[in-house]
């Protein structure tokens, strides 16, 4: 089950459940719309991965007890800022590469 971190990785933006500016990659590492335009080149720093919209996990209790009430969303705050110049040297060999072909 998807932790839904609260906070971008990167620059700490609160990313809430129901956020539509959250992205994660396969390994459900968390950042905001900007970061993956702006400062990482849909490049994810940790796996190489792309990034993808996060799910929204229901408010409500539709059916089966399957929503936020019972399946919260993570506070856990994991705050890593990327180190840029690392991340460009990293990213530099894949960034052309589509992230389906990674």
């Amino acid at each position: 089950m998807l932790e839904l971190r609260p906070t971008c990785e990167h620059c700490n933006k609160a990313l809430p459940p129901d956020s539509l500016e959250a992205r994660i990659c396969s390994y459900e590492c968390t950042f905001c719309v900007a970061c993956i335009e702006h400062v990482l080149g849909n490049v994810c720093p940790n796996c190489g991965g792309g990034f993808v919209p996060r799910p929204i996990r229901p408010s409500t209790n539709w059916k089966a007890d399957n929503f936020l009430g019972t399946d919260p969303a993570s506070t856990k705050v994991k705050h890593l800022p990327v180190d840029l110049a690392a991340h460009e040297r990293f990213s530099a060999k894949i960034k052309t590469i589509p992230p389906e072909e990674r």
